[in-house]
């Protein structure tokens, strides 16, 4: 199993980041690299919620991703789970507000993911790219992040 956790400071209350993260219809406008939402489930973002996405990967290549929410505690946590093409994926995204210092009222998420592979295939590319791997997870974690922080403090956010 590999474990990628990426942090970034947000200067907006949690309950705003929160927002702006679980509008599941509006995620493909502030996502720079996704292309599509698809919500899968009705009702409010929550435990059972399932959605894809299409996303353009590196090399202009697109790919679609299921995600099914496993665990909800609004406002300051959710997990959600991905079976991907010969590993399944986990995410945990957390929602902290910052109570001091210079970004006092703003939010602190965190994603980790963990992925492990689902076949035996999978195993020989988790040894042969697992450090090239990682490191584009990563990326791809970071510009979401970044994204997100962006929507989070645009005033139509509020």
């Amino acid at each position: 199993m590999s474990t990628v956790a990426v942090t970034r400071l947000i200067d907006a209350p949690a309950v705003r980041v929160w927002r702006v993260f679980t509008d599941l219809p509006a995620r493909a406008a502030w996502l720079s690299t996704v292309d599509a939402i698809e919500v899968m489930t009705p009702g409010l973002f929550g435990l059972g919620t399932v959605w894809r996405e299409t996303r353009t990967m590196p090399g202009d290549v697109q790919v679609t991703e299921e995600f099914t929410v496993l665990r909800c505690d609004a406002p300051s946590r959710f997990v959600v789970a991905s079976p991907g093409i010969g590993a399944n994926y986990r995410m945990t995204y957390t929602l902290t507000p910052v109570e001091v210092g210079r970004h006092r009222g703003g939010t602190a998420v965190t994603v980790v993911q963990e992925g492990a592979p689902s076949a035996p295939g999978g195993r020989l590319l988790a040894l042969v790219f697992g450090g090239l791997a990682a490191r584009t997870v990563e990326g791809a974690l970071r510009q979401d992040l970044t994204d997100l922080a962006l929507a989070a403090v645009r005033p139509a956010a509020a």
